[in-house]
């Protein structure tokens, strides 16, 4: 195998779990893209106009940043982590199934809004429970998981499109000059953003002719395994009401040869404080308290600002680009067909998905550290060939491919980095999915305004500069890496700053 026994062991000793979390995670894929190609259908269902369906885009992303802040909420004990997740998979399922029945706007983006919380809560929690079964072995694993977000987001477009209209889903005697525009504004409505489309008359009353409900209940029954797998897993931990009681396999004697350490001769009270190991993640709120900063380094805080503003930059800019890449292609100077500019935000996303594939065995052999800085590396370059060659349209698919690949393995490899700079203490999980989902929903708006005020040419303007900006963040990150103190058995313990002892056994704790 591509990796030790001792990883390879730890993996199999919670197999059932990072495979749920992992299952959970494409829950999150499967929500987070069928919204745009399916938003005119909904439009004709709801019979309302294309400024108002548009809103339940945002209503989504709000709910979902909200929900990645109170995520952390869950994570005091694992049966409130895995009770959230089965509430939140299960919501998912909800949602797809009862979206059909929404014929008002202003319901479906109450359902969107729910939808968006329940993937805020997916995402916080899955990536803080790896952090903490695997730790410093968790950068494979973190990896795997984003990959199911792309796989998920990839295969719901997929499932939608042999149920969405033609022409325009709503028949009346405008069809005709409306169904033209059809193609133009649904290639426009990508997963992230639905761009200016106010500039369109459809007609909102008439005759609805739409069979975009089959795909949501699809979806629902795609999506239903995932709430069953988090439902066994908390019967599994004895966590299911009536079955309560603990009961923990032991170790085999290979896995117990291979998991020991050195620090088999470590006293009583060093053993008593393996369980508090993973402590430290908190809900946003809970890290902002004054308690959480005492004793704690600047270097403290700076590593957590500059690791969260890096994927401001790099998730905003993936919100950015697969939101406007379209209407950059179809405008001057390219000028690109509808047709063949549609593939840009699939092409896109493919290598998003792709390129977190390939990551899964890299991550292992290669640092967190080096692999995110050849991606902030690999952005800046990719965005500056963009520039210069602006006119060139084989170009700009190319140059689409290697940004998704590039920025695919971002956010965790960021996440494994930051949680083993502070050595998983602190709200590192928190904070950066935070300032994530804070920098897709910011640079989205601020490039549409910028687009609209100054044409399509600053659309690559803008990546250059956000490019530049996430490597000189992620150059201050490595100052205060080093800067930031080592771990101490002086250290006091309220210090923010003192070293987690890490539970090398693996063990998938309570």
């Amino acid at each position: 195998m591509w990796w030790d026994e001792r990883v390879s062991a730890r993996f199999r000793r919670n197999l059932q779990p990072t495979l749920t979390y992992w299952s959970v995670f494409f829950s999150f894929g499967l929500c987070i893209a069928f919204l745009g190609p399916t938003l005119l259908d909904l439009r004709c269902q709801t019979q309302s106009s294309l400024s108002q369906i548009t809103w339940v885009f945002f209503s989504q992303q709000f709910c979902l940043l909200l929900g990645s802040c109170l995520g952390g909420v869950f994570k005091r004990t694992l049966a409130q982590s895995l009770f959230a997740l089965f509430a939140s998979s299960l919501a998912i399922s909800l949602v797809f199934a009862i979206i059909p029945l929404c014929h008002n706007v202003v319901v479906l983006a109450v359902v969107m809004a729910v939808a968006g919380l329940a993937m805020g809560c997916i995402d916080t929690i899955s990536n803080m429970q790896l952090v903490k079964i695997y730790q410093k072995d968790s950068a494979v694993f973190l990896q795997a998981l984003h990959f199911f977000v792309g796989f998920g987001a990839l295969l719901s477009p997929l499932i939608a499109d042999p149920f969405l209209s033609d022409t325009n889903c709503i028949l009346s005697n405008s069809t005709a000059n409306a169904s033209s525009n059809l193609p133009h504004i649904r290639k426009s409505l990508v997963p992230h953003h639905p761009g200016n489309l106010s500039h369109y008359d459809l007609p909102m009353k008439g005759m609805v002719v739409t069979r975009v409900s089959y795909a949501f209940w699809i979806m629902a029954l795609i999506n239903l395994p995932v709430p069953i797998a988090v439902f066994f897993l908390l019967y599994k931990e004895r966590m299911v009401p009536c079955f309560n009681s603990s009961s923990h396999p032991l170790l085999s004697a290979d896995e117990l040869a291979m998991e020991t350490r050195p620090t088999e001769k470590d006293d009583l009270s060093t053993a008593v404080q393996r369980p508090q190991a993973a402590g430290g993640h908190d809900d946003l709120f809970s890290c902002c308290q004054s308690k959480n900063f005492r004793g704690a380094s600047y270097t403290y805080f700076a590593v957590h600002i500059t690791g969260a503003l890096v994927l401001f930059m790099t998730d905003g800019i993936v919100g950015e680009y697969s939101g406007f890449v379209y209407s950059y292609a179809v405008e001057e100077p390219l000028s690109v067909v509808h047709k063949v500019a549609g593939y840009l935000p699939s092409l896109f996303w493919a290598f998003i998905t792709l390129g977190r594939l390939i990551s899964i065995p890299v991550s292992y052999r290669m640092k967190p550290a080096t692999m995110v800085f050849i991606n902030v590396v690999g952005v800046l370059i990719t965005f500056l060939l963009l520039l210069i060659f602006s006119h060139s349209v084989v170009f700009l698919f190319v140059g689409t491919a290697s940004l998704g690949l590039f920025l695919s393995s971002t956010f965790p490899s960021m996440l494994a980095y930051t949680e083993d700079i502070l050595q998983y203490r602190g709200c590192a999980t928190t904070v950066l999915v935070t300032g994530a989902g804070i920098g897709e929903m910011v640079l989205q708006l601020l490039v549409g305004s910028i687009i609209h005020d100054r044409g399509s040419y600053s659309f690559l303007v803008c990546g250059m500069i956000f490019g530049g900006l996430a490597f000189t963040f992620y150059a201050f990150l490595l100052f205060f890496h080093r800067m930031y103190p080592k771990p101490s058995a002086d250290l006091d313990d309220a210090s923010p700053d003192k070293p987690a002892i890490t539970d090398d056994t693996g063990q998938y704790q309570r």
